[in-house]
């Protein structure tokens, strides 16, 4: 089932999440459901709070950048198969040079910005089978984490900007949690007049 995505102005992208147990009612069917909106809306990852939802677990699906010529091919044929859900992930390292890249959300239509982030992260997250994990991740995969980690943390990418960037957006940021915004997913608005 596609589920409506929380626009930003939404005060659960501001809370940070809490662990869940594997008794969470329905989380399988939710697991489902998180990975088939986020291919409804074209994107790479979903996160909870993105769906209303003020737990610690997000989905991933990065293979769309397994596509991208600039990349080198070890990358390109590691994303071709990232796919991963992340439940109670807890990132307890980064490190590597911070690199700058485009970002945008399913939560805020038509805003992209650069945002920089480190290389490198290690995270440690149970899969949707409860079996613990502690990984490292580079490149792509770690940026994709990363952002998604945020919106666990009660952050969207926009926080990363500078106080001038977040200015000039901040009318169209408005007008999103306004429901004046125009998408080919369902979206839930938080100030809708």
């Amino acid at each position: 089932m596609i589920l409506p995505i929380t626009a930003y102005g939404d005060p659960v992208l501001k809370k940070v999440t809490q662990d869940i147990t594997p008794e969470y009612p329905g989380l399988k069917v939710l697991i489902d459901n998180m990975f088939e909106t986020m291919y409804s809306a074209e994107g790479v990852g979903l996160a909870a709070p993105q769906v209303g939802l003020d737990i610690r677990m997000a989905v991933i699906d990065a293979s769309p950048f397994a596509t991208d010529d600039e990349l080198p091919k070890a990358e390109r044929e590691f994303l071709k198969t990232f796919k991963k859900v992340f439940i109670n992930p807890h990132i307890s390292e980064r490190w590597g040079e911070p690199w700058g890249m485009e970002e945008g959300c399913l939560s805020l239509p038509g805003i992209h910005e650069k945002v920089f982030r480190p290389d490198a992260i290690r995270i440690t997250y149970m899969d949707e089978n409860w079996v613990e994990h502690t990984d490292e991740f580079t490149g792509y995969a770690a940026r994709v984490i990363q952002h998604e980690y945020d919106h666990l943390d009660g952050k969207v990418f926009t926080d990363h900007l500078s106080p001038l960037t977040r200015r000039m957006i901040q009318k169209r940021l408005s007008s999103i949690s306004e429901g004046r915004v125009k998408t080919h997913y369902p979206m839930r608005f938080p100030r809708r007049k």
